[in-house]
């Protein structure tokens, strides 16, 4: 790779830090969504804390910060190392964003927006299978855990010789999963918050 890749790798990554939730929870309900159920960025807790103008505004800008830069890369560089390094990198700054002390979400909406970047099948589908699963158990995190398992399936499947892709959804599928932790011990238990159902807040930013 060239010297424009590698800048090309860390401008997804700031694209990918951008605290959109952070921001529209401000604008619509005038508060620090940080401070508010599970302390998290993305769309789940933004819906808890701002209602749903501000939770769809979010969900649409951090699929965005994931899809664009990987679409963009696989139009602009040749390499496909290029376009797998920058949907990792944008995931990353999301979950790990520069502007908020590395304090970020939990990564769902920005993954799939790489998903959707990298194939536009495989993502849609991802989709799909995330708001079947939404609709029929009210769990968004379940939802995610499911879509997230079927991608990497999907792509070993249907693209046994693209070693690229294939790392990058087993990268997603981990990451999901290790970001969902907590979230897996609730669902075991019986404690996760159901869809647009108000959590008590953690005490803590961290998610």
């Amino acid at each position: 790779m060239d010297i424009t890749a590698y800048i090309y790798i860390v401008a997804a990554y700031l694209i990918g830090a951008i605290p959109f939730g952070l921001f529209f929870t401000k604008l619509f309900g005038g508060i620090d969504v940080r401070t508010v159920g599970s302390g998290n960025i993305g769309a789940t807790n933004v819906l808890r804390a701002a209602g749903k103008k501000a939770a769809v505004l979010t969900l649409l800008a951090d699929g965005l910060k994931g899809f664009l830069p990987v679409y963009i890369a696989g139009r602009f560089f040749d390499d496909p190392v290029v376009q797998v390094a920058a949907g990792v990198t944008s995931f990353l700054g999301h979950l790990y964003p520069l502007y908020l002390s590395f304090r970020g979400g939990k990564g769902v909406a920005t993954g799939f927006g790489v998903s959707l970047g990298m194939a536009p099948w495989f993502g849609f589908i991802c989709l799909l299978t995330w708001l079947g699963s939404a609709i029929l158990w009210k769990y968004s995190s379940l939802a995610a855990l499911i879509a997230f398992a079927a991608y990497p399936l999907m792509v070993f499947s249907l693209k046994p010789d693209d070693r690229a892709q294939q790392l990058l959804a087993l990268f997603l599928f981990a990451m999901i999963y290790y970001r969902h932790r907590e979230n897996i011990k609730r669902l075991v238990n019986g404690e996760e918050p159901k869809i647009g159902q108000k959590k008590p807040v953690t005490g803590s930013t961290t998610v």
